[in-house]
């Protein structure tokens, strides 16, 4: 058996920052030499950051990201690791192809390098580029034909990204034939609910396909509506898992690998389109392997709430920003915005503002302030009732007209602050409402980002109840107020007001947004699970009719298996109907 110590790097790039990311994965690496490891491995596009979208369409991009991989080995090598076999995910391309149609311009690559001794070893390009979800790589990139195999200190060590295990055969079949002892799978994997559980299956099954130890890593951070949660992790041939990284954390999980020697020449010549590269022959002397960590699962509501955190963080820190801004109703959404933003960057860095009207109750006053007291953040209060006023005196508005004024005078409050002293508004509508339109464009939907957007009603108390105990556990003080918890949720434009007088109870609406927009289910099958028919139509209708809303919404992070954006896209112009099949 050949003994070998593997890094996985689980580290947030950020897109375009060339320079930036080689100093991250240059830090890295030193930390994995200085922990004895023999191979380092970086998740996909590492040096370009993931996705780069129509990035990789420009030719200066593509040798930018070229030229940068050819410096980062040479500094390596340059700065003594040389003799470390370093996997980085980068773009690749050729320029200078002859364009052919249909073929993105100058065939760009999602590649990975295998760099040492001061140069690039070996390269491996995608197979199997994913076209689904928020993918689009078929537009971006052409595929890789070949499998990259390289020998390191007796081990052969296969590379594949991140899809090239999702879908059977291609890499994976091909590591078996090549005789691989691990197969190294490099990911830009982006995080939504219970993915972990489906990753470790996914690995335990494809190690069994390729006969194989599989080592995954994956990267961490926020891009715009994506979140990467890391979850990097190592299993055995036989399935049973031997290394995990935490969630939602950069780290480098180093594991002692016992692997079958590798197959002479002989043996394995007549396996074709398989590159091969040796960059140490013979097996190191033995030593005593270190137990590597495994990390336990966080629940589901810690595991969401990290995500939104992450998201909104690097969505700050990565555009400049230093502070952030919502608007406080009191209410249960704005509440868990608040408390998501104070764990991102810290409450001296968030700006609560309060906006009563006429119809705002003492109690949402009230709560907003307690809110404000418990967190931390900075808080003030502008009143809108004489700005509503001296608008509805030169326009004459009234119903509802009259009711989103409101809404639009404390939106121009927010931008007004915001343009002011340089903060990113904070949009805090959930799913639920976007579905189905219960928001006011250009009032409460205003913003730089949304950071429950894919959150639906359900999920906002489930939140905000576990982020009080989790508080009270540590010994700290609950950030959200319980009154704002237990209300009936109420946007406050006019006497009386409640969000059922327009919606269905949040736990049934969540139910057939799950089915229709989550699962694509019709009219017809949401009446034969039981769902009232003319619940089941004025839903689909309202869901159908928010479209051109949803288009202006700010981005927010993806948490779920289908979200607004790049999930799903629909026509705004759109004649078709679900109509429900009559008795």
């Amino acid at each position: 058996m050949a003994q070998l110590r593997v890094a996985l790097a689980q580290i947030n790039p950020v897109v375009g920052d060339l320079d930036g990311n080689a100093e991250q994965v240059l830090r890295w690496a030193r930390d994995a030499a200085d922990r004895g490891a023999h191979l380092v491995a970086f998740p996909e596009m590492a040096l370009t950051g993931y996705p780069v979208e129509d990035l990789v369409l420009r030719r200066s991009f593509v040798d930018a990201s070229r030229q940068a991989l050819d410096a980062l080995a040479a500094r390596l090598a340059t700065e003594g690791l040389g003799e470390l076999v370093v996997v980085v995910g980068y773009l690749d391309g050729a320029p200078d192809a002859v364009p052919v149609l249909g073929t993105p311009k100058g065939a760009p690559q999602n590649a990975a390098a295998v760099v040492h001794r001061g140069r690039v070893a070996a390269r491996y390009a995608k197979h199997h580029l994913p076209n689904y979800g928020v993918f689009d790589e078929y537009r971006y990139f052409v595929p890789g034909r070949s499998l990259t195999v390289a020998r390191v200190h007796g081990a052969d060590v296969a590379i594949a990204i991140c899809e090239d295990i999702w879908q059977e055969g291609g890499p994976v079949a091909g590591a078996r034939e090549a005789g691989a002892g691990l197969l190294l799978v490099i990911n830009g994997s982006p995080y939504e609910r219970n993915k972990d559980d489906v990753r470790l299956d996914l690995a335990v099954r494809r190690a069994a396909g390729a006969g194989c130890a599989l080592a995954y890593v994956n990267m961490v951070g926020g891009q715009d509506e994506l979140v990467f949660d890391g979850d990097s992790l190592v299993v055995a041939a036989d399935g049973s898992l031997l290394a995990r990284a935490a969630q939602f954390e950069t780290e480098l999980l180093v594991v002692d690998l016992d692997l079958p020697d590798a197959h002479s020449e002989a043996e394995v010549a007549d396996v074709e389109r398989v590159e091969r590269v040796v960059l140490s022959a013979d097996p190191l002397p033995a030593w005593e392997p270190e137990t590597a960590p495994v990390t336990e699962r966080i629940e589901d509501e810690a595991e969401v709430y990290g995500a939104l955190v992450l998201a909104l963080r690097d969505y700050v820190r990565k555009n400049g920003f230093r502070s952030v801004l919502l608007g406080l109703s009191g209410g249960i959404d704005s509440s868990l915005v608040a408390a998501i933003a104070c764990d991102a960057v810290g409450a001296e860095n968030v700006y609560g503002v309060s906006n009563p009207s006429d119809y705002s109750s003492v109690g949402s006053r009230t709560d907003a302030e307690d809110l404000a007291r418990r967190t931390g953040l900075n808080f003030q209060t502008v009143p809108i009732a004489p700005m509503v006023a001296a608008y509805e005196d030169a326009l004459h508005l009234d119903g509802l007209a009259a009711e989103n004024l409101q809404a639009r005078v404390r939106a121009v409050i927010w931008m007004g602050l915001s343009n002011q002293h340089g903060h990113l508004v904070l949009a805090c509508g959930n799913k639920s409402e976007l579905a189905v339109g219960y928001s006011t464009i250009y009032g409460d939907a205003v913003g730089g980002f949304a950071p429950i957007k894919d959150l639906p009603k359900t999920w906002v108390w489930r939140l905000a109840r576990w982020r009080n105990a989790d508080a009270e556990a540590r010994g700290e003080k609950a950030p959200i107020p319980e009154a704002s918890i237990s209300k009936e949720p109420s946007a406050e434009l006019r006497p009386g007001q409640l969000d059922t007088d327009s919606l269905p109870p949040y736990d049934v609406l969540d139910d057939i947004l799950d089915d229709y927009v989550e699962q694509d289910r019709g009219s017809g099958e949401l009446l034969a699970a039981g769902f009232d028919q003319q619940l089941v139509e004025k839903v689909l209708r309202m869901t159908d009719h928010a479209e051109f809303k949803r288009r202006q919404y700010p981005p927010g992070p993806k948490i779920s298996f289908k979200a607004f954006g790049r999930d799903r896209r629909l026509p705004i112009t759109n004649r078709w109907q679900e109509h429900a099949p009559r008795p």
